[in-house]
């Protein structure tokens, strides 16, 4: 047994004026009734789009990931996971805004290798990062 369900978006600017986009989406899940209420489903669309917004939004912004002219071999795929794992790295040592991680480890090599484990942590950078990188 399946589900359909229907969600209607209103868009909203950052001061909640509205920006007169509205939308409405279908879906099917697989789960039953009594695996998943509507505020179950409504949920897990909210989680799918706060992964979307906190990894590519990220990743097309930060990185310029959508204007890359890498296309041929494996090179596409490399930089992609080398840009998965920068910002990996960045979210654990508790940087909460990529872009001001970029710029301050930029000039830290020490730091980055440190977040790579390959030298011990400075634990007075650690302070200064996890102040600047939010």
């Amino acid at each position: 047994m399946f589900q359909a369900f229907r969600i209607h978006r209103e868009t909203y600017d950052l001061n909640w004026n509205p920006l007169r986009r509205t939308e409405t989406v279908h879906g099917i899940t697989s789960l039953t009734a009594w695996q998943a209420n509507p505020a179950d489903i409504l949920a897990g669309n909210r989680g799918h789009w706060q992964v979307e917004n906190r990894a590519h939004y990220v990743r097309d912004r930060t990185f310029d990931e959508d204007r890359s002219q890498v296309r041929t071999r494996a090179s596409p795929q490399f930089l992609a996971t080398a840009r998965n794992t920068a910002i990996s790295l960045m979210r654990l040592a508790g940087c909460a805004n990529i872009a001001r991680g970029l710029e301050y480890l930029s000039r830290r090599l020490g730091y980055v290798l440190a977040l790579l484990g390959v030298l011990p942590k400075p634990q007075k950078e650690v302070i200064r990062t996890r102040r600047l990188c939010r």
